[in-house]
This record gives structure tokens, C-alpha cells and sequence, in this order.
């Protein structure tokens, strides 16, 4: 039940952490089932062929979050994390011709992505919107093995098996099992945060330090972190340079070139308002959700949906804020990280779960959290400033047009890092006392999601997805 912060923030490929990322991974470790001799089906003989079916916000939404071309690439034996996008579209183009997969360490296996990957558009299954079915039959047609997966938000996967463990685990249960990993502050809950910060005299970020070096007892935590953000800041990088039309048909641009040009000619020559800072957030936002809306290599912030956010905030914290060094940067990953771990145990990065709340208002109250530790904020401006960032995404809705992360994805990113900067810089202002604690916010968010309308989380049924131009 530990989330490392390595986990929270991991390398994955657009446009997707629950419909790319997932899927990739499921099909992965079927494949290892497989190979690890898991339990058949009595009367099977030996594994010959595969079929897949998705399900839910899987199947209303995988086209345009390439669902189907990630399940193919799975059973590939690729990964999220080291594939190679050339080699992976060779690799794909060479399944849908010869009808076959060649995972390592396995026999030949029949697959059609055009008959053995069925989107299912019926209801979804029990346990999570983002639902996949994975089975294995012999030469005869026998079943072999089957498994169930869910997709639950930024690249994280489950059995039904482990999601049903997981959904009984209250705050206690979570903190019992951190403790017995070995963490030294184990906090299931914004208020055992504050709680174990004040009796320890430690801040956020010390205390997820303290659990991270505990857990894994790797002692380069501080070259792990410095090398999480130059991957994001190369993504940056990347999208700042790169001009043309996004796939997918919707035909939208690519903006953050050329906004990022302007806002370099107006510098030193007294043009620019003051509140062209929030341009500057919502470029790097947006070049980073540029990148993952063209399928390009991202960090999960937590989710793929919501990348640009927290890399926006810290780029803002590293290049236009007084006084910012790398041990800020550091410490800003920690507290977002130990944030975003609270909203994922007692609610939900999923937008197929609970809408873009889930996703952007995650991220923005992780780079709340982040921003407001970097500049010294004590661990109740933290806490307020994750509270006032998340409060005011509550009730968002997930409704991609085209089912594409683009409209409105890509502008949300850079609207969530303004709202995380605002936030941040409240709670400073402020002695760390409020109205709204943390713990409460969260839980409305859960049960908002929980009353929200199916069509407004990621079905791309309803709002914005369906009020489209005419021409």
C-alpha cells in the first residue's frame, strides 16, 4: 500500500496513463501469467491463441486513446516505460499482418486485432469503468486461462482480485500495511500527515523522504529525483519545439511553439502585462499535453490526461520564482507525491472514475503542494494549498471530444498549473488554518464521482464531446 513516489510519477506513452499505459501493462502481465505456468483451465491444452475485449470507457474511448493499438503492442511484450515507438509500430503493423503475436519466451500465439479485440459497448464491469478481459485458448478453441483486469488511473492495473482486496482496506488497514513495509511515517490521511509532521518535527517532504529511502532502501533517492524531472522538463523541452497538427482527425494545432516565441520576443521590452506569467504556465502545460496527445513519451502526473500540470509548476517554481534550487525541486516531487498518494488511496486519479476532477484536480493540488513546500510553506500551508486547489476542480467533468486528449485537455493542463500556483500562493498567505480540511475534500470528490453521470467521465457521451462545431 506504499506509493513511491516513483510510482505516482512514472515514464509512460501518450495519450493515455488508464487507456495506453494500462491496457500495455495488463496485457504484459498476462503474458506473464502465461509464461509463469498460472493455473489452467482443467482440460486445456497448450496455449495457441488470444482474444481481448474492453470494456466500459475502455471500449466508448479506446480509439481515440489508441486502446486497441496498446492491448496489441502488450501482447507484443512491450512496456510502457522502455518501449521504442519506431520499433512499436513496426511491431504493431506486423501483428495485423501475419494475424499472430511473438511474445518472448512463448510460442507463437494467434491474435487479429480485427476479430480477437472486441470493444464492448455494453455495460460496463463491476469494478471499475475502465475494464479488460484477457483469454488464452488452445488449438481446439478450449479456454486456457482467463483474467480480468481494471485500469484505475495513472497506469495502475489490478485483477478484479487485488481491486477488491484494495476497496477493503479502510485508513487503518493502509496505514498498518505501510508500517509493516517499512515506513517510519506511515499516513493514510491528511490529518495523520499533519499529525505524525507535528510530533516528528518533519516536514511533508522529509517525511515522504524518510518512507521513500525506508521502502526501498536505495540511498540515490536524491539522482532519482533530479533525473524524474529532467524527464519532464525535457518533455517541455520537446513540445516548446515541435510545430504541425495533432493525430487523430480533430485537426488541432500544435499552440505551444509559437505562444512560447511571442512570450520570448516580449521579454526585455516592457510589453508584456503582468499577467503574462500565466502564460507562461499554461505553455509549458500545454507543450507537455501536446507531446501526449501525439502519443510521445510523458510522465504520469499522476495520470497521462493531467501531465502538463505538476512539470508546468515546477518549470514556473525553477525559472520565474525568487530564490528556487534544486533542493526545492526535490522536495516539491515529495509533497506531491505524498499528496497525490491521499487522493489514490481515498478517492481516485481515474476520470473514467470520477471525471477530470480526478485527473487535473489531482494534479493541481499536488503542484499546490509541491510549490508551496519548495517555497517553505510549513505542512498546514501545504495542506491548504492541495485543499484549495482540489476544491475548485470538484465536480469536473471528463467529456474529450472525439475521445481524444486534446479538446479540452490540453488547455486544461495549463488553467489546472495557474489554479496551483493561485492556491500555493494563498496558503502562504495565510498561517495554514481553514475552514475545509484536506480529508473532507477529498471525500466529496469521491462521492461526486460516484453521482456523476456516466456520460460526463471519459465516454465521450456527453458535454463537450458531443457540443461540437458543425462546420
Amino acid at each position: 500500500m506504499f506509493l513511491s513516489v516513483f510510482e505516482i510519477f512514472k515514464v509512460g506513452l501518450g495519450p493515455s496513463s488508464s487507456h495506453t499505459m494500462g491496457p500495455m501493462t495488463a496485457a504484459a502481465r498476462f503474458l506473464d501469467d502465461l509464461r509463469g505456468g498460472a493455473e489452467r483451465i482443467p482440460g486445456a491444452g497448450e496455449v495457441a491463441s488470444l482474444k481481448a475485449s474492453l470494456h466500459g470507457s475502455l471500449a466508448f474511448t479506446g480509439k481515440g486513446h489508441a486502446s486497441d493499438r496498446a492491448v496489441v503492442l502488450g501482447l507484443c511484450g512491450y512496456l510502457p516505460d522502455t518501449i521504442n515507438p519506431d520499433a512499436a509500430e513496426a511491431a504493431e503493423a506486423e501483428v495485423r499482418r501475419r494475424r499472430q503475436v511473438t511474445p518472448p519466451d512463448l510460442p507463437p500465439l494467434g491474435f487479429d486485432p480485427e476479430t480477437d479485440l472486441v470493444f464492448d459497448f455494453g455495460p460496463p464491469l463491476p469494478g471499475h469503468a475502465n475494464g479488460l478481459i484477457l483469454r488464452a485458448f488452445d488449438a481446439e478453441g478450449r479456454p486456457c486461462l482467463t483474467q480480468t483486469y481494471y485500469s484505475v488511473g495513472g497506469g495502475f492495473v489490478m485483477t478484479e482480485a487485488e481491486l477488491a482486496a484494495q476497496r477493503a482496506l479502510g485508513p487503518g488497514e493502509i496505514r498498518a500495511q505501510q508500517a509493516a513495509q517499512g515506513c517510519p511515517h506511515p499516513f493514510a490521511t491528511a490529518r495523520e500527515m499533519l499529525a505524525m509532521g507535528h510530533k516528528a518535527g518533519m516536514s511533508v517532504a522529509a517525511m515522504k523522504r524518510a518512507n521513500e529511502t525506508a521502502v526501498s532502501g536505495k540511498a540515490d533517492l536524491d539522482q532519482r529525483l533530479d533525473a524524474l524531472w529532467a524527464v519532464m522538463d525535457g518533455v517541455i523541452d520537446r513540445g516548446l519545439r515541435m510545430e504541425g497538427v495533432l493525430p487523430g482527425g480533430l485537426k488541432v494545432k500544435r499552440r505551444a511553439r509559437a505562444i512560447h516565441q511571442q512570450l520570448l520576443a516580449e521579454q526585455g521590452r516592457n510589453l508584456a502585462q503582468p499577467h503574462v506569467v500565466n502564460d507562461w504556465l499554461s505553455v509549458y502545460a500545454m507543450a507537455v499535453n501536446e507531446e501526449n496527445a501525439a502519443g510521445g513519451r510523458v510522465v504520469t502526473s499522476p495520470t497521462n490526461g493531467a501531465a502538463g500540470v505538476v512539470p508546468a509548476v515546477i518549470r514556473y517554481y525553477r525559472d520565474h520564482c525568487v530564490g528556487a534550487r534544486r533542493e526545492g525541486i526535490r522536495d516539491f516531487l515529495l509533497a506531491a507525491a505524498a499528496v497525490g498518494g491521499l487522493i489514490k488511496h481515498n478517492a481516485s486519479i481515474s476520470g473514467a472514475e470520477v471525471g477530470c476532477q480526478g485527473e487535473v484536480g489531482s494534479a493541481s493540488a499536488m503542484a499546490a503542494a509541491g510549490l508551496c513546500a519548495a517555497l517553505g510553506g510549513s505542512n498546514e500551508q501545504i495542506e491548504n494549498a492541495a485543499e484549495i486547489a482540489l476544491e475548485h476542480h470538484l465536480g469536473m467533468t471528463c467529456d474529450p471530444a472525439a475521445g481524444l486528449v486534446q479538446v479540452p485537455c490540453i488547455e486544461r493542463n495549463g488553467l489546472g498549473a495557474i489554479k496551483a500556483v493561485s492556491a500555493a500562493s494563498l496558503a502562504l498567505r495565510g498561517d495554514g488554518s481553514h475552514f475545509m480540511p484536506l480529508d473532507n475534500c477529498i471525500e466529496t470528490m469521491r462521492q461526486t464521482g460516484n453521482d456523476m453521470s456516466e456520460k460526463y467521465k471519459e465516454t465521450s457521451l456527453g458535454g463537450l464531446a458531443v457540443n461540437l462545431p458543425e462546420c
